[in-house]
């Protein structure tokens, strides 16, 4: 049977005089320290339930991690919360009674009136205390081609060989960059990036900078920014054009899977995971936490809602405006977009994301070189 516990501090500090961030903190000190009422629930009452090494979202969380559920649908907050991994998990006051810990595992649900805005507060206690320490660096990697004066690169960062580094390029803390990756000029690369080996990265592109994300205080109804300590990977061979933009994850990194090209002014948000050799054309945008699956094509000017789930091979018209979930291999379009497959006559158009042709005779090709979707009336 789990155990419930009453509120309680606990003495040990999150950061001792020398300012490191310990390897370890205490959830329930930190949340007696900001005054955030709570209750809580532990699997066994003789380990150290509270006791953490990370923050992670709720389904990667380890059994050493801190997660939460901001999920308004019960039933749903129930079942993502049954099946996380997570030591700690913040939890909505209103599951109280509804979910207990796993069995089996030594985990500690606590339950709180907003899960977000508490998790947002521990991070902010944590990660972005005066007590940091900022001076431990690594050596700068110094095989590099070329990385003009005007260039910044941090001490912790590491570059492979044979890379490229452009003028007035900034690549920031802890970044890594693979073997005979070219970053061009004018690109802010921000703290906590890992970008693969044989990338391109032309001029004017942000990658790893915070995040869209805001919660509302209930008295002054004033936004507070939801901090971000994710990162961004992009795997082997990816190429992004000019003026990108992909922010870093709030808790689990932005993704980029390998091969998948970027054209210009494509915008990736944060938590955001695409697949492997995508294709996103110009003016592409994706809300945050949206999944999309291998090699899928976007349209120009298409758009993402966020937490949409995109299969494998999918192709998004021009234009598109995707709200709802969209199945492997499909060919959607319109505004809200509808999968339009079964009008589709173009061959070409099926091998832009890999998918095999519907039917093999009678085909209309298309005699122009443009990516205009032909559907029959």
């Amino acid at each position: 049977m789990p155990h419930r516990h009453s509120q309680r501090a606990h003495s040990t500090n999150i950061s001792d005089n020398s300012g490191i961030l310990p390897l370890s903190f205490d959830v329930v000190f930190i949340l007696s320290n900001l005054g955030v009422r709570y209750s809580i629930y532990s699997s066994k009452e003789d380990f150290d339930s509270t006791r953490i090494y990370g923050i992670k979202d709720i389904k990667s969380a380890s059994n050493e991690d801190l997660s939460f559920c901001s999920l308004d649908d019960a039933e749903k907050a129930i079942m993502t919360i049954s099946k996380s991994n997570a030591k700690v998990i913040i939890c909505h006051q209103s599951l109280e009674n509804l979910v207990y810990p796993r069995s089996g595992k030594q985990q500690c649900l606590i339950f709180v009136k907003n899960p977000r805005m508490v998790v947002m507060k521990i991070i902010n206690e944590i990660y972005y205390s005066p007590s940091i320490n900022r001076k431990k660096r690594n050596h700068l990697n110094k095989k590099i081609v070329a990385a003009p004066p005007t260039s910044t690169i941090s001490k912790s960062a590491r570059i492979g060989k044979n890379c490229s580094i452009g003028s007035f390029t900034k690549i920031g803390d802890k970044c890594i960059i693979g073997d005979n990756t070219v970053v061009g000029d004018r690109v802010i690369i921000e703290q906590n990036t890992r970008i693969g080996k044989n990338c391109i990265i032309q001029p004017g592109t942000v990658i790893g900078a915070d995040g869209f994300a805001y919660e509302r205080l209930e008295d002054t109804l004033e936004l507070q920014r939801f901090p971000h300590i994710g990162g961004v990977v992009l795997g082997n061979n990816v190429e992004i054009c000019s003026n990108c933009s992909i922010a870093r994850g709030s808790l689990s990194d932005t993704i980029i899977g390998e091969g998948t090209k970027l054209d210009a002014l494509v915008h990736i948000a944060h938590n955001v995971e695409i697949g492997r050799h995508c294709a996103l054309t110009a003016g592409t945008i994706i809300g945050g936490s949206t999944r999309i699956g291998d090699m899928c094509w976007t349209g120009l000017n298409s758009t993402i809602k966020h937490k949409v789930k995109i299969g494998n091979k999918v192709i998004i018209g021009s234009g598109a405006s995707v709200i709802n979930d969209i199945d492997d291999e499909d060919i959607v379009a319109g505004v809200p977009a509808k999968s339009i497959k079964h009008k589709v006559r173009s061959n070409q158009l099926f091998l832009m994301a890999g998918q095999q042709s519907r039917t093999k005779n009678n085909l209309k090709r298309d005699t122009d070189n443009n990516n205009t979707i032909s559907i029959e009336e």
